[in-house]
């Protein structure tokens, strides 16, 4: 699948500031980048890094006072692993290799260390696999109610289960929390996202079953198969698209994604399982 995506993000400076974006696709075996464009005004010197591990994309640049903006556009191709989620069973902790357990720990926002008992208690005994993380969307996307300003970036996924509401990084908190009280390694993915009304940055959630990294999105609001990946982390603390260190305003913000092969930008649901992850053998994994 083809898309043309990108952002368009504009802000106030009002004394110097030191912002670092993660606004670019990341590199990956599924994502083939077919042409891509960062611009700057006023163009500035830059810094990049991307991450060995993960292959977040991260843009570091000092802005003295008066208009800054940023423009990225990409044009990707995306083939998406497909499965039957029925076939797709948990890895015991035992066999996980040592690298996932940063993603099986509680973290700043992801509080599963608080929410155990309800998990154990609400999911223990279904059936364990890419069905029983799946089951954890639905009772997130009947349980909690979308609502823009029910929380901020202080949020935790207890507070969101205890407000009952909340946007879609609190969905993605609140089920990576789930995940990680059942022993199931879960991260945090923001993406470009085709079919999401309106179009945003998007905050999801992958699960580590038989393997691999799988897609999940609590909010039912986007494609799984049509989901670009940004970043990917232990919670939106190591992923947000701007941090910025200073006095600024943000002004405006866009963001757009829309498959180029002419069909229609309508959510079309799969029932298939999706990732984005080619998995690299781990030493010491059964």
């Amino acid at each position: 699948m083809r898309y043309e995506l990108g952002c368009s993000l504009s802000y106030n400076i009002l004394s110097e500031t030191v912002f670092i974006f993660n606004v670019e696709v990341a590199h990956l075996q599924s994502l083939e980048i077919l042409s891509e464009a960062l611009t700057l005004a006023p163009d500035l010197p830059r810094r990049t890094y991307v991450t060995p591990d993960l292959q977040n994309r991260y843009l570091g640049v000092v802005v003295q006072p008066g208009p800054f903006s940023l423009e990225y556009n990409a044009t990707v191709d995306l083939t998406p692993f497909r499965a039957d989620p029925a076939t797709i069973g948990e890895t015991p902790v035992n066999r996980l290799p040592l690298d996932i357990l940063p993603f099986l720990l509680p973290s700043r926002y992801v509080s599963s260390d608080r929410l155990t008992p309800f998990a154990v208690a609400e999911f223990g005994a279904l059936p364990k696999g890419h069905q029983r993380v799946n089951a954890i969307c639905s009772w997130i996307h009947t349980h909690i109610t979308y609502q823009a300003g029910t929380s901020d970036a202080e949020t935790t996924a207890d507070e969101s289960l205890l407000r009952r509401a909340g946007v879609c990084r609190d969905f993605a908190h609140l089920g990576i929390a789930f995940c990680r009280a059942l022993g199931i390694p879960a991260r945090f993915v923001s993406a470009y996202a085709h079919g999401l009304v309106p179009s945003d940055f998007h905050a999801v959630f992958e699960a580590y079953l038989d393997g691999r990294w799988w897609l999940f999105d609590a909010t039912r609001q986007a494609n799984l198969d049509g989901l670009v990946r940004i970043g990917v982390g232990r919670d939106a603390a190591e992923i947000a698209f701007s941090t910025p260190f200073g006095n600024m305003q943000p002004t405006a913000m866009q963001v757009r994604i829309a498959r180029s092969d002419g069909v229609s930008d309508a959510v079309i649901r799969t029932v298939d399982a999706i990732s984005t992850e080619i998995p690299a053998p781990h030493a010491g994994a059964a």
